[in-house]
Formats: C-alpha cells, sequence, structure tokens
C-alpha cells in the first residue's frame, strides 16, 4: 500500500530513517505542507532559505514533491485519504508547537498512523537523562552522559530508496514554493550542504578549535542554516569527524549544546519565551519610550559601540552573524540596554537565516544568566574589549561600518570617532554597574 512522507525539518534524501520507513510498506508520495502559522513567524530569509531548500528537493525528486498549504491536521489527512495511505511518516519534532501539531494530526488521521523515525539531532531530546530519570540543567555533565549514549551510524538512504507516486493526479491544490525576493550569502539544499561541508572539511576543521571565536575570519562551518532545515543530518557531519584533532573535538562539543538546547526546550517548553530560572522573572527591565529608542539604535547598528554595530549589521545585511559576536550585541542589549531578553531573541528570529527556536532563546538565557548553565550574572562583556580580544585588527568591524573603515584603530580606544559615525548611546561602565545592582536586588 502507498504511504506518506511528510517532509518538514529533514528537507534531504540521504540519511533520512523516516524515508526508509515509508519506502518499506509501499510506494511513497513526498508531500510539504506549508503553514501558515510557521510561515507567520518566519523572517523573509528563512522563508526564501525554506523555499530554495524545498526547490531543490522537489528537482532531487524529479519534480515529485507536492507542496500545499493550509493546516497540517487538515491537509495531512486529506492527503492521505486521498491515495489510501497505509501510514504517515515523518521524523520526530520536539519544538512545543511542532508537538502540538503532531498531536492534532495524529487525532484528525484517526486509524492511519503517524510513524515517527529518528530525528534532527544526534541524540533525540529525552534519551540523555540522570540516573534518577531527571533531565540535566548543566551541559558539562550531559556531554559525558550524551557521549556514553552515542548514536547510529548515518542511514543509506537516496532518491532510489523509494518508489515515489507522481502527485499530478491528485486532488489537492498545489502551493507555490516560497520565493520573497530575499538575497542569502548562502546556497540552500542537500548538494549544497555537503559540498559546504566538505569544504569546511577540507580548509577550515583543523583550524577550527583557534579561529571558531574570530568573526575576522571564515573559522566557522557555516552549516547552522543546513541543519536548522535538515538539508544534512549531524549523524552525516559526526561521521566524518576524527576526533583525534582538537579541531574535530570541539566541533563535536558544538553539536552536543545543539541537543543539549533541544533537550532543555523539550523537558521546559515553557522557557521558549520565559525565564527558565523563575527567579529571574523580578529582575526590572527598561521598556519604556527611550528603551524602545535604544532598541531600535541596537537594531540598526548605531549604538556608537564598533563590535556591537558590525554584528547587528551583518546580522541586518545577510541574516548570518558569527557565533561569539551574538553573545556580544546580546550581553550589550540585556545588560547595557537593560532590555529584555526576549526582545532581542525575537528580532533575531526575525532577521537569522538559521533561527532555530531551542539554539535562539537558550543562547539568549545564557547571556542573561537566567538560563540552563547560564553565564554568571556578573559577567558582564565589555563590548569594546570583547572587539579588541577577537578581532584584533579591526578588520571585521570595517567590513561592516564603513564609518570606520579609514580610522586606524576600529575600536576607538585610540582614534578620534568620525563624525559620521555615532557616539556611544551608553556609559557602558555606568551601565554596567546598574546592571549588576538589579542582579543583585533579585
Amino acid at each position: 500500500m502507498p504511504t506518506l512522507l511528510w517532509f518538514r525539518r529533514d528537507l534531504r534524501l540521504g540519511d533520512h530513517p523516516a524515508l526508509n520507513a515509508a519506502a518499506d510498506d509501499g510506494e511513497v508520495l513526498a508531500c510539504f505542507v506549508l503553514d501558515p502559522k510557521l510561515e507567520a513567524s518566519s523572517g523573509r530569509r528563512r522563508l526564501q532559505f525554506l523555499g530554495d531548500s524545498l526547490r531543490r528537493l522537489r528537482d532531487d525528486l524529479d519534480g515529485r514533491l507536492l507542496v500545499t498549504r493550509g493546516r497540517p491536521d487538515e491537509l495531512i489527512p486529506r492527503i492521505a485519504n486521498e491515495i489510501a495511505a497505509s501510514a504517515v511518516h515523518v521524523s520526530v519534532d520536539f519544538a512545543p508547537y511542532g508537538k502540538r501539531r503532531d498531536e492534532q494530526v495524529c487525532a484528525a488521521l484517526g486509524s492511519v498512523p503517524l510513524v515517527a523515525t529518528g530525528s534532527p539531532y544526534l541524540v533525540s531530546p529525552g534519551r540523555v537523562v540522570k540516573k534518577d530519570g531527571s533531565p540535566y540543567q548543566v551541559f558539562t555533565p550531559f556531554l559525558r552522559q550524551w557521549r556514553e549514549s552515542g548514536w547510529r551510524p548515518p542511514a543509506k538512504s537516496g532518491a532510489g530508496s523509494a518508489r515515489w507516486l507522481d502527485p499530478v493526479r491528485l486532488r489537492i491544490d498545489r502551493a507555490e514554493i516560497p520565493d520573497p525576493g530575499a538575497t542569502l550569502d548562502l546556497d540552500a539544499g542537500e548538494a549544497a550542504a555537503r559540498k559546504q561541508w566538505k569544504s569546511f572539511m577540507d580548509n577550515g576543521l583543523q583550524r577550527y578549535a583557534e579561529e571558531r571565536n574570530r568573526p575576522d575570519l571564515h573559522g566557522t562551518s557555516r552549516m547552522s542554516a543546513h541543519l536548522k532545515f535538515g538539508s544534512i543530518h549531524p549523524r552525516t557531519m559526526a561521521a566524518d569527524l576524527d576526533l583525534r584533532h582538537a579541531g574535530a573535538q570541539a566541533y563535536l562539543r558544538e553539536l552536543a549544546f545543539r541537543d543539549f538546547y533541544a533537550d532543555v526546550l523539550h523537558h521546559w517548553p515553557a522557557s521558549a519565551w520565559r525565564n527558565w530560572n523563575r527567579q529571574f522573572d523580578s529582575i526590572r527591565t527598561d521598556t519604556g519610550a527611550e528603551a524602545k529608542s535604544r532598541f531600535e539604535s541596537w537594531k540598526a547598528g548605531e549604538t556608537g559601540f564598533p563590535m556591537v554595530d558590525a554584528g547587528m549589521r551583518q546580522l541586518r545585511e545577510t541574516g548570518f552573524m558569527h557565533n561569539r559576536v551574538r553573545m556580544i550585541v546580546a550581553s550589550f542589549l540585556v545588560k547595557d540596554l537593560h532590555l529584555p531578553w526576549q526582545w532581542g531573541a525575537e528580532w533575531f528570529l526575525d532577521q537569522l537565516v538559521d533561527g532555530d527556536m531551542a539554539n535562539n532563546q537558550h543562547g539568549w538565557q545564557w547571556c542573561a544568566g537566567c538560563g540552563t548553565d547560564a553565564a554568571p550574572y556578573f559577567r558582564v562583556f565589555n563590548p569594546t574589549t570583547q572587539g579588541e580580544k577577537f578581532d584584533p585588527s579591526g578588520d571585521y568591524i570595517r567590513r561592516w561600518v564603513p564609518e570606520l573603515r579609514s580610522v586606524d584603530d576600529a575600536h576607538l580606544r585610540k582614534a578620534q570617532r568620525p563624525a559620521d559615525y555615532p557616539a556611544p548611546i551608553v556609559d557602558h561602565g555606568a551601565e554596567r554597574a546598574e546592571a549588576l545592582r538589579r542582579y543583585q536586588n533579585i
């Protein structure tokens, strides 16, 4: 009997356990449902990357991908009924919205099973627990147990793994694949993901441990968007890592962090938008007119702090920001401007191509001090010192802040501030002291 393979955050054909499970049952119809709720919460660039990924997947399937738009709990049962599917196959979604949606779809399918095989993670959320069965709240012990849990080798799958049904005769409305016209600096799709990974393996992995914190260098893999949309599975990547080398060890640790934050969100779904550590609910944040004005300066990269402005302009212009710089600009928003971390998290999700609910929200809470394993509240990044340490020559700043291109000292410790570059919107020393006062009061 035919089966339905419902793609979500797994837009590839290689290393795809749910594809193999669907193919075992018979002919397979591949479909993707454009969920209006998720479309509404995706920024233009993330929607562009999704659209580009879907076009590549459709090409890889020789056009045999049904793309439709609407509520999944209405459309998936309708498509399953149309082809008399014996089952609907998916990769597990552990995000709060994804879990609710799948429960609704499962109920609407009735006697047709929703079969979940595999997930977007090396070790699925919920599998790594303490001896008493409770979840980890600190990364380092999680990492030890995560390594012990281990993971399967990549699944052998591809376009030839299934007999694909052609959706052309189905009485289901087709939807245009999104193409909002946003410019991206990253190609989408499975072939692009594998090409990017090979390039990093060949040219960047050996130096990754030393260069991963340097935004002025090409020291990172740029695989985050591919992992977000599943155009490659982290298992495929982990299988290539030679852990005798420091770069590979450091990279695997970052994949573990991705699994850790997904695990935290799985166990504490309210932490998507609320403080994981509820003691921080009482901290005083600024939300009035002046706060909103400072927030706009931060978003525009017009704070007068070169490293902050470089990061925010890179984000605005490309939909990407180096991870070290994400920490610097987040610390600045929370501890220099005293704004709610949720404001920054929402802006990141609007702008980032790789915007991922678990990584983004818990990265922000790490900086704000209110998350699991968080930076201690008294750790306040000095944006100038951070800039000097991680962009020592100022090349990153000069690239994204053209007003500072002709200045000898792009960090403005020694150089005169150009007339067309804004003065600092706050005094870092004074705001650091104010932040510590507020934190000590909770």
